[in-house]
């Protein structure tokens, strides 16, 4: 390109500020700010929700609770209208957003209309006590709005929604906060949730039905059930049928590893190769504790030094593999 500009010079056919402005203008190149305007919309939203409701929460015996809802309502109404106003067709596929401000307005949408429901529960009891009901619905209406639209932060929130009707929250922090690691209900209610978000993930895959969903799926779904594998040995632990649950989270690795492989996901071959070496180590210990002397002791300390080293030098090497292939 250069060279065509520097000939449409020689030739008189262009100027010398105008070749001078041209070449500032390819050496300086353009500057996206695609990324920093999405945060500041994501940013906005949140600090409009979080100010609407410290609004509410000081002003509500001025206000009163009818005023609150009937407003919320009104951002709720607002928002869906607009978005199934300017909204694409639906497709099986990936659908992209109509304009930049549309996945904001949807998700300011959809934390009303969360906000809308708990307010109606909590200050008219609109639900009784059927509080699964209460959490059932929005669920339901988030993964709707989620697969219509196409949205996956709004699919994070269903995702999560779905934890709290089955009782549990995928929240990392919440999961290692509140695990009651003694409950064996919990530990199997975390199990069923991994399982059913994994077999969402292959189903969307299988049946290309936004199958750019998957990864959300497989995401939430990894932790819960890795985590829940490891409780459930960490409970049985002095009983036969811990083996059951090392079995259980050994055949669960190897399918996850042949999958991030086929995938070429360095991120879930992470995980599979962390709670691997979490669970491989605490056979480790486990095997190590049985000798009562100090060399017990000096045999994990070696441990921890050779497999952390490997560790790192085995990631490495699966990442460069990745890469090549």
């Amino acid at each position: 390109m250069d060279q065509w500009y520097s000939k449409l010079h020689s030739e008189g056919l262009l100027s010398d500020a105008s070749r001078e402005k041209i070449r500032l203008h390819e050496t300086t190149g353009l500057f996206s700010v695609h990324w920093e305007l999405k945060t500041l919309l994501y940013i906005g939203v949140l600090l409009l929700t979080a100010g609407l409701g410290i609004l509410v929460y000081k002003n509500i015996d001025t206000i009163g609770h009818q005023f609150v809802l009937l407003f919320i309502a009104l951002v709720v109404l607002g928002s869906f209208t607009y978005c199934f106003k300017y909204a694409l067709p639906y497709n099986r596929q990936k659908v992209k957003a109509p304009n930049t401000a549309f996945d904001y307005v949807l998700l300011l949408g959809a934390i009303s209309l969360l906000t809308f429901m708990a307010y109606l529960q909590f200050q008219y009891k609109v639900f009784g006590t059927t509080y699964g009901l209460a959490t059932f619905i929005p669920m339901v209406v988030l993964f709707c709005t989620a697969y219509y639209f196409d949205h996956l932060g709004i699919l994070s929130m269903a995702i999560a929604n779905l934890a709290l009707w089955m009782g549990v929250s995928v929240t990392p922090k919440e999961l290692l906060n509140n695990f009651d690691f003694n409950s064996e209900h919990i530990i199997y209610t975390y199990l069923l949730l991994g399982i059913l978000l994994l077999l969402l993930a292959y189903a969307s895959l299988k049946f290309n039905l936004k199958a750019h969903f998957k990864f959300s799926y497989q995401h939430y779904g990894m932790h819960v059930a890795f985590i829940a594998l490891l409780a459930g040995y960490f409970h049985f632990y002095s009983s036969i049928f811990a083996l059951i649950w090392i079995l259980g989270l050994a055949g669960l690795a190897i399918i996850f590893y042949a999958d991030a492989y086929r995938s070429r996901s360095f991120y879930f071959l992470l995980l599979v190769i962390l709670y691997s070496y979490i669970a491989l180590s605490s056979l480790v210990i486990r095997a190590v504790t049985q000798i009562a002397n100090i060399g017990g002791l000096y045999l994990a300390l070696l441990y921890f030094l050779g497999s952390g080293t490997g560790l790192v030098v085995l990631l490495i090497n699966l990442n460069r593999k990745l890469k090549s292939a």
